[in-house]
């Protein structure tokens, strides 16, 4: 899988609803690591523990630890993602000692790869379950319950699509949307493909009716979620597959905004951004993974593509839609990589310009080829890390600063808002993906979740924008829709 979708979110799928007094079956919380995808898959956890009476926690009773079943879904893409995991899970034993009925599951990628060594590490765990049986969780619980010891489901084949299960959506106005699932590529230093398996497309039909479901729920935008969303459809022998689809939910009303990630270098085609370009309600945002700027090393990762390849891509996109917003994953560090290699990665991003980038230090995973190969000693990886970063985080500050004065359109997601020198704040993002923070000038509507706000960027933050009544900004734009 390409590290945009290995940040190392912790996302809960919390009910802010006061209204939830009962405790149905019991009150869960679901604790998340990892990518878009494991968000995805705690939506779709959510909605199976829904259907069978389980209620989701308060905010106060996250808070309170007033629960009676926590759920962790796992990462194993990165080290300190597994360290996370135990380190979760050890403070977690603590909390079960003082609550003896508590349950505790551990599902995800983890618990697909290595369920002996979770279940003899934290033998506090009640169950433990594969990124493919996401629908058995109820039914070991209540076996736990009867036989008063863990319960472990884990298959390899896919019976069922996660997004066939009732989902708990975490946002009314953004829905995440899977269009497929599993991996066919082979980079040495990725475990996805032994966790989640040989890819498999959705019915582009399935997709499309879950994204009007979404719409119909109250949703304006969606994001398209694939470990190599472009590669959608090879499977039928269908290379345009993804860009019908791109051009399909231009079709939707209601529908305002469409994203996907992450699209693979070696497979995205000139009809992808034709379709881009060209559908109103697709964004003009682009995660594109570039891994490493040196054509030795993307050799020794696997991956099926070359520095100018991936550069002439960046150059079509940019010349379909100037105002494009790119940003990428960056390794630091792999096996064998020399300072002629990593110099090379630097001009490469010089090249780029990406409005950001997550830059990882290079961590082995056992099960990889990598992990065989011979290491980078730890501090020159430190030592490249905080030299690229440095220069990234230039090159983010002057793409930040090119917003100021420019009219964005911004969808808002968070009202709760705060009040700064007597202006209440919203925030959202605006269509090229990047964060605002909108304050609502005296005697004008404050928007509301779900509410499309134009607005004139006045200051730029290190990686979000601010659009604040300024008397000084001649011609300030504010409204809501």
């Amino acid at each position: 899988m390409d590290e945009a979708m290995m940040t190392e979110q912790e996302r809960s799928m919390v009910s802010q609803d006061p209204t939830h007094s009962g405790r149905g079956r019991g009150v869960y919380y679901v604790h998340t690591l990892g990518c878009q995808m494991n968000v995805h898959d705690s939506e779709r956890i959510s909605g199976v523990l829904e259907s069978q009476g389980y209620v989701p926690a308060r905010q106060d009773q996250i808070e309170g630890q007033d629960f009676d079943l926590i759920v962790l879904n796992t990462c194993a893409v990165r080290e300190n993602a597994t360290d996370r995991m135990y380190g979760t899970l050890g403070s977690w034993a603590e909390l079960k000692r003082e609550h003896p009925q508590l349950q505790i599951a551990v599902g995800g990628c983890m618990a697909q790869k290595d369920r002996e060594r979770i279940a003899q590490r934290a033998p506090w765990v009640d169950a433990v379950f594969g990124t493919k049986n996401i629908a058995s969780l109820p039914h070991l619980l209540q076996e736990s319950r009867e036989l008063h010891g863990p319960q472990v489901e884990i298959t390899q084949d896919l019976a069922y699509f996660p997004s066939e299960l009732p989902a708990a959506r975490a946002s009314a106005v953004s829905s995440w949307v899977s269009i497929s699932v599993g991996c066919n590529n082979t980079c040495t230093f990725c475990i996805v493909p032994a966790v989640r398996g040989k890819e498999r497309d959705r019915r582009m039909g399935d997709v499309l009716d879950e994204i009007q479901r979404c719409v119909d729920s109250g949703a304006k935008e969606v994001t398209l979620l694939g470990q190599n969303v472009n590669s959608f459809g090879y499977s039928t022998g269908d290379r345009f597959a993804f860009s019908k689809l791109l051009r399909a939910c231009g079709e939707i009303e209601g529908l305002e905004r469409v994203r996907f990630t992450s699209p693979h270098p070696a497979a995205f085609t000139d009809d992808v951004i034709e379709a881009m370009a060209l559908t109103p309600n697709i964004m003009h945002q682009l995660h594109m993974p570039l891994q490493s700027g040196s054509d030795r090393v993307l050799r020794a990762m696997r991956r099926s593509y070359r520095t100018e390849r991936f550069l002439s891509i960046l150059g079509k996109v940019r010349e379909a839609m100037p105002d494009a917003q790119i940003t990428t994953d960056i390794i630091v560090g792999f096996p064998g990589e020399t300072d002629e290699d990593f110099e090379q990665t630097m001009n490469v991003v010089k090249q780029s310009q990406f409005t950001s980038a997550y830059i990882f230090e290079y961590s082995p995973r056992p099960g990889t080829p990598a992990a065989t190969m011979e290491q980078v000693p730890p501090e020159i990886v430190r030592e490249r890390f905080r030299r690229l970063n440095h220069l990234q985080e230039s090159i983010t500050a002057e793409r930040m600063q090119d917003f100021v004065g420019r009219e964005v359109e911004v969808l808002v997601t968070d009202a709760r808002g705060r009040k700064d020198r007597d202006t209440h704040r919203v925030t959202g993002r605006e269509r090229t993906g990047t964060l605002v923070h909108i304050g609502a000038p005296a005697g004008h509507e404050v928007a509301s979740i779900g509410d499309i706000v134009r607005c004139t960027v006045t200051h730029a933050g290190k990686h979000f924008l601010i659009a604040d009544p300024d008397p000084s900004v001649e011609g300030q734009v504010y409204s809501v829709r």
